[in-house]
């Protein structure tokens, strides 16, 4: 008994002690059950069958029919390949060639083109995908688009992009590295310039020219920071970006085989139909799968090396 006490005791001192960090940390403790953690509760309408009358808790149940119609639409196999596909995609993808500008940014000498450079890098990162899904529209329109023009001026004939599902996979990967190319290699730049010097230095006069020194030195240096971008990227693998597949692609239904993932289908859903019990059945599945996703991948990382876990 006597433990016990002590223990809440020490327990109540170290609030006090620390009660203005506490006090600091309240708003966003706070915020996040709020709006992170209340909503989860929403859950239960992947379980109903929502109606405006009774609400979320007052519709009436329905069992699994909400992922038993997703999964018999025949669509559910088709969003969640394309959601994996392009998340494997962008994935690969842009870790290399973040890594690679946050190398090269590293290796240019004159620090006024290094900030300027990283500067226009970093512009596109702020452009709304609104925008850019304006600017799409002006490269590949078939009446108004610029390379259609280029196409026809050199004597060609105009492409027809937004009734040619095959060539988005490219499109969308080449927008998607051009906007976050230079944001994300700020954490990869920032891991390298922790590296000690002293270890470069140590490399030259072991005779490493620059490529040695970057794949020998560097890349090992980064590997920890490399691995842990990757686990949280790997987290979302089964999240498509919304914004981006919804404002470049749209309603376009002859793109749908190639371009749809489980978050445009899950917003066609409720905007189309007012189905809130399949919508939120779509998202709980995608969070689940995310979930295993994370965990399991963990998991290979912590036998591997403990060190790069993120749990």
């Amino acid at each position: 008994m006597k433990t016990k006490n002590c223990g809440w005791r020490g327990f109540f001192k170290k609030l006090y002690k620390y009660r203005v960090f506490l006090l600091m940390l309240a708003p966003a403790v706070i915020y996040t059950l709020i709006f992170a953690y209340y909503p989860m509760t929403g859950i239960v309408m992947a379980f109903k069958k929502y109606n405006y009358a009774g609400g979320i808790w007052g519709s009436p149940w329905n069992g699994l029919k909400n992922f038993e119609f997703f999964f018999k639409s025949g669509q559910a196999g088709l969003v969640t390949r394309n959601t994996v596909l392009y998340n494997i995609l962008f994935i690969t993808v842009n870790t290399i060639s973040q890594i690679a500008v946050a190398v090269l940014l590293t290796e240019i000498r004159n620090k006024r083109y290094r900030k300027v450079t990283q500067s226009l890098m970093f512009l596109p990162y702020f452009i709304s995908w609104v925008i850019v899904g304006v600017m799409a529209f002006n490269l590949f329109s078939s009446d108004y688009g610029f390379l259609n023009r280029i196409i026809t001026a050199c004597g060609g004939k105009k492409i027809s992009f937004y009734s040619t599902p095959q060539v988005w996979p490219v499109i969308l990967l080449l927008f998607n590295v051009w906007k976050g190319i230079g944001y994300g290699s700020v954490m990869y730049l920032a891991a390298i310039m922790g590296i000690d010097t002293s270890i470069y230095e140590a490399a030259k006069i072991d005779g490493a020219n620059v490529f040695q020194r970057i794949f020998k030195v560097t890349i090992p240096m980064i590997m920890p920071t490399t691995i842990i971008l990757l686990l949280l990227s790997v987290g979302g693998i089964f999240k498509g970006n919304f914004d981006m597949f919804y404002n470049l692609v749209g309603t376009n239904g002859l793109l749908y085989n190639y371009t749809d993932v489980i978050d445009t289908l899950t917003f066609r859903a409720l905007t189309t139909s007012n189905d809130f019990g399949m919508s939120a059945a779509m998202g709980l599945f995608q969070s689940v799968l995310c979930f295993v996703t994370i965990v399991l991948v963990n998991k290979l990382v912590g036998r591997y090396d403990k060190d790069y876990t993120l749990f």
